[in-house]
């Protein structure tokens, strides 16, 4: 073969494509011939036949102190958006494209598309959980699948997570836990990119803003705790009760649940016409079998959506409500433990996550109680068309779980030898720099009333199956043990962007 033959168009063709499949060995394959997943060692250039992007500086986990991810709800969102945008370009085969509205570039068109990322470990397992995700949202895979793509071809094991406690890792979440609990949370209506506003949730997660997150949408929200008074104390911006009213008020949360010491006065929210009720347990503990049963009471027995805090609104805060995630939607503690951290990272730490392993069992068990005795009453209810009691003014009061409890005694104090871990979480949290996605105007502001919408909409959720038994492979393992200033008196602003879901059709 001669050089001027060499240099025909499709002989050239060729002899890339060989190139770019020796630089694919090894690689993942989540769609054939289209979609792949590589850990390399130097930054690859894109070629005639393969596009390559990377994600590791772009999407950064802001951690507490030896944590590094896994990435919060937001940024999985804007990578789904990302990769959804590059694949709908690649199929693009005419100039003028409905799904966008616009010219579009033939670049993409029929190349294949490689999501790269370092070996840099974190990172790297950051960025598995990214593409599996997606393929779990969109590419309908389940878990277990996208976790064998993710580890084929040369691709090693990955780095598991770590909680946000100072000191020792003593338990391991994985990718595939993290994948799991996306599904879960699909599987049960918490999670739908349709409906979700990125930039209200990026709002809202400042602490200048609130510093909240809703869990499961119309029904958890987890806030960090307020302080009597709004201000800025030691850089940190506090908010009293009052600067969450109106947003409460309109996403119709009813009820606040307080797991620290007292530092507010309850009335403020019970005189606004919320229900407040105490269940102090110490920072950085688990919550006692009796804390626990009045928690899911209340939670059971309350119309509307319930805020949760103590300190940081991260350690106990998660803990109790994966405990309802365990009951009612039949979470595994890892699942649990997964996706609240993607909503609120930093949430449950330390001996709190042996202690939702420790209560899986049991949880599951008070669920498939709870649910058999629904079903009962539905049926009874289909065979009883009316019920005559002679009972009709007897009425049972929970009123004694309510803020005159003991919990709200001042003799509890969690500060006696100086900041507890919620403290040190508040502080750390306070110092982060607004990203380039949050604008500056993203503060507590003027005298609005009228908040957006909830970061994710609340919607009428599917009731948990019975059946539903998915459990994370991690269960199985036999360890986890691894060797500004701003007028603060006021309701939270409206947020200022209006990015949507659009892009995803």
């Amino acid at each position: 073969m001669t050089i001027e033959h060499l240099k025909h168009p499709a002989i050239l063709s060729y002899l890339f494509k060989m190139a770019d499949d020796n630089d694919l060995t090894g690689a993942s394959e989540f769609l054939k011939d289209r979609l792949y997943f590589a850990t390399l060692r130097s930054k690859p250039k894109s070629t005639a036949n393969t596009h390559y992007f990377c994600t590791d500086d772009e999407f950064v986990y802001e951690n507490f102190y030896a944590d590094f991810g896994p990435l919060n709800l937001a940024m999985l969102y804007r990578y789904c958006c990302k990769l959804n945008k590059k694949l709908k370009l690649a199929r693009c085969s005419y100039l003028m494209c409905s799904c966008f509205g616009m010219l579009k570039s033939f670049t993409l068109t029929r190349k294949r598309i490689v999501h790269y990322t370092s070996f840099e470990q974190r990172k790297r397992a950051n960025a598995a959980v990214l593409i599996g995700a997606y393929s779990v949202i969109y590419l309908k895979k389940t878990p277990e699948e996208a976790y064998r793509a993710l580890i084929s071809g040369s691709n090693a094991s990955y780095l598991p997570f770590r909680d946000a406690s100072f000191g020792n890792c003593t338990y391991n979440l994985t990718v595939l836990d993290c994948l799991h609990g996306i599904r879960k949370a699909l599987q049960h209506g918490f999670l739908n990119f349709e409906t979700f506003d990125v930039a209200e949730y990026e709002h809202y997660e400042r602490v200048e803003n609130g510093d909240f997150n809703w869990i499961v949408p119309g029904k958890f929200l987890a806030f960090s705790g307020p302080h009597p008074k709004s201000k800025v104390e030691n850089g940190y911006p506090l908010h009293a009760p009052e600067a969450y009213f109106p947003y409460f008020r309109k996403h119709n949360v009813t009820t606040i649940i307080r797991l620290n010491k007292k530092i507010y006065d309850a009335k403020r929210f019970t005189d606004a016409g919320f229900n407040h009720y105490d269940l102090f347990f110490v920072d950085g503990s688990t919550p006692s079998d009796v804390i626990t049963r009045r928690f899911l009471h209340i939670c059971e027995s309350t119309d509307g959506a319930v805020a949760v805090h103590c300190k940081a609104g991260l350690g106990r805060t998660g803990t109790l409500i994966g405990c309802y995630l365990m009951k009612h939607y039949r979470f595994t503690a890892a699942e649990t433990i997964a996706w609240i951290r993607i909503c609120r990272p930093g949430s449950v730490i330390g001996p709190q996550q042996q202690f939702l392993e420790e209560k899986q069992t049991n949880m599951w068990a008070l669920g498939d109680v709870l649910r058999s005795k629904q079903q009962k009453s539905r049926v009874y209810e289909e065979n009883v068309p009316c019920l005559i009691s002679s009972m009709d003014d007897l009425t049972i009061s929970s009123s004694f779980l309510r803020s005159s409890s003991m919990e709200e005694s001042s003799e509890y104090s969690e500060n006696g030898l100086g900041m507890t871990q919620g403290d040190k979480l508040r502080a750390l949290k306070g110092r982060r720099q607004p990203r380039s996605s949050t604008s500056t105007t993203l503060r507590l502001t003027g005298s609005s009333t009228h908040g957006p919408s909830s970061p994710l909409k609340p919607s009428k959720l599917p009731s948990p199956s019975p059946t539903s038994t998915t459990t994370s492979a991690s269960a199985k393992r036999i360890s986890r043990i691894s060797p500004s200033s701003a007028n603060l008196k006021s309701p939270f602003s409206r947020s200022v962007f209006g990015i949507k879901a659009a892009t995803l059709h």
